[in-house]
């Protein structure tokens, strides 16, 4: 009988350690499931954060390039405005000198010219060079004794470039055959 109890008190130990074990095993899987997700909720105010601030970033890219575009010329506007004021007191002197008049006029298209040099605009001015069909546009041909056939005689308008692109081609005069 001694062994039966011994087996019942070994069976009574034996039936409460996978009690105590699972217990054990769930109290700490439960305390993982709130750690994960304690970890989960600070992730997701993270991700939050960090879209709140893409989306700002966005919203300030896109003012910052509408500011851009807004007031890309006010360098260039605030350099023609004394082109503008010499136009203006040229077009106020009643009657007057012919001469100084223009004169006036040629101070005031030679400072326009030099404004728009700084920004990068040139003339196309081919007098006396070989027809270019990528920067000038013959409208003409004319008789032009001691000049090669195809070279430019005359300029009836002047051609521009943007920083070497053309913004309008020269209209010319060629010398014939």
């Amino acid at each position: 009988m001694h062994d039966n109890d011994t087996q019942s008190h070994d069976e009574a130990v034996d039936s409460g350690a996978p009690e105590t074990s699972v217990a054990g095993d769930l109290a700490r899987l439960q305390a993982r499931v709130a750690e994960l997700e304690a970890t989960n909720a600070e992730l997701h105010e993270t991700v939050l954060r960090e879209k709140a601030e893409i989306e700002n970033q966005r919203r300030r890219l896109h003012r910052d390039l509408e500011q851009a575009r807004r007031f890309a010329n006010e360098k260039l506007l605030n350099e023609l405005l004394p082109v503008y004021d010499g136009l203006e007191s040229g077009l106020a002197v009643e009657g007057g000198d012919m001469a100084a008049m223009r004169e006036g006029l040629n101070l005031t298209l030679k400072a326009l010219l030099k404004v728009a040099e700084n920004h990068g605009m040139a003339q196309v001015d081919p007098v006396g060079q070989p027809l270019d069909p990528e920067r000038h546009h013959a409208v003409s041909m004319v008789a032009a004794p001691g000049q090669a056939p195809g070279t430019v005689v005359s300029v009836l308008q002047k051609g521009y470039v943007l920083n070497d692109r053309l913004l309008r081609p020269a209209l010319v005069a060629v010398a014939k055959d």
